[in-house]
């Protein structure tokens, strides 16, 4: 438990979570050391035909974008859980990483 507890407080005190929390989309996108190696992942995916990793990274933003909305503040009012919005994003996990799980060991190539 001990070593549990150094990773947690070593997180703390980088201020990780806070960092994901204020992270300026529009200058994250608009900023040229990010959007060009980022492009040139994509394309290298798409010239190797990877589109299995493409998916990947989209569902990343996508659940990213999610975890930032209006909806995903108000799961916890309180210090109280509300159980009637957690199914939804509980049931949309599932699914996420049911096509995930079906991407990489369902379907072969």
């Amino acid at each position: 438990m001990d070593f549990f507890t150094k990773i947690v407080e070593f997180i703390h005190s980088t201020q990780v979570l806070e960092q994901f929390k204020e992270v300026d989309v529009v200058g994250l996108f608009t900023n040229p050391w990010f959007l060009v190696p980022f492009i040139c992942l994509i394309g290298y995916m798409l010239y190797k035909q990877d589109f299995r990793e493409i998916i990947i990274i989209f569902i990343g933003f996508g659940c990213w974008h999610i975890s930032g909305t209006e909806y995903m503040h108000t799961l916890i009012v309180d210090d109280e859980i509300q159980l009637a919005k957690v199914l939804p994003v509980v049931f949309g996990a599932a699914c996420i990483l049911g096509v995930i799980i079906y991407m990489y060991f369902g379907k072969s190539d």
